[in-house]
């Protein structure tokens, strides 16, 4: 821990995740490690009935169809690691930037799965200039965060978040085919959140690094 106990923001707790959740990830993550490495075509075929079964299990808690959760929760190749949402922190003045999600209506901070090819920092530049029209240099990684430890709803996909500190170099606010708002608040006027991309505590722990620039990274 990056040692900031009374000012933590939204510190690393118990595993968030609901049971059925944990199990379809873990079964998911069995199943992918088993169909990578084994050669023998009854145990893949044993492999694919585990696959189908964490499918099933997501399905059934998740609300999500079985097509869908196909093609993301259980389409992976390789030894199953998380997935890495970067996200921006950018800031004029005191105020923090947000845009708002096209398809929820709740605001986060700019930011989005990272591609192969990308370091986190050419993520978060690429992602604030899509969904915000804004042109933003990084700077700092603020926190690394395990999500499933932190106040975000159930989801399927096992991630970690980084958040990034990044400088505002130019361009100007222009929504996205992904956001239908862009706008800077304040830490006393924050507008509603995408509680699936951002939470309260992580939005704190953004002002808590821009009050303290020297601050370690926190993480878990």
């Amino acid at each position: 821990m990056s040692g900031q106990a009374k000012d933590r923001g939204d510190a690393a707790g118990a595993d968030r995740r609901p049971r059925w959740l944990r199990w379809a990830q873990r079964i998911q993550a069995i199943a992918q490690t088993g169909l990578t490495y084994c050669t023998d075509p009854f145990d893949r075929e044993r492999y694919e009935e585990l696959r189908a079964m964490a499918v099933e299990m997501a399905a059934e808690g998740s609300g999500e169809s079985v097509d869908v959760l196909l093609e993301s929760f259980a389409s992976g190749v390789g030894y199953p690691t998380p997935k890495l949402d970067v996200r921006a922190a950018i800031f004029r003045g005191d105020e923090l930037l947000f845009v708002r999600e096209a398809r929820t209506g709740g605001w986060t901070l700019p930011g989005g799965w990272a591609d192969v090819g990308d370091t986190p920092g050419e993520t978060a530049e690429r992602e604030a200039l899509e969904e915000s029209g804004y042109i933003v240099k990084a700077r700092k990684l603020l926190a690394l965060l395990d999500k499933s430890r932190h106040a975000h709803p159930p989801a399927v996909d096992y991630a970690y978040k980084a958040f990034v500190l990044c400088d505002l170099e130019g361009g100007e606010a222009k929504t996205s085919h992904e956001t239908s708002g862009v706008s800077f608040f304040s830490r006393d006027a924050l507008p509603p959140l995408d509680l699936e991309r951002v939470t309260p505590g992580q939005v704190d722990l953004a002002f808590h690094h821009r009050a303290d620039p020297g601050r370690a990274t926190d993480f878990d």
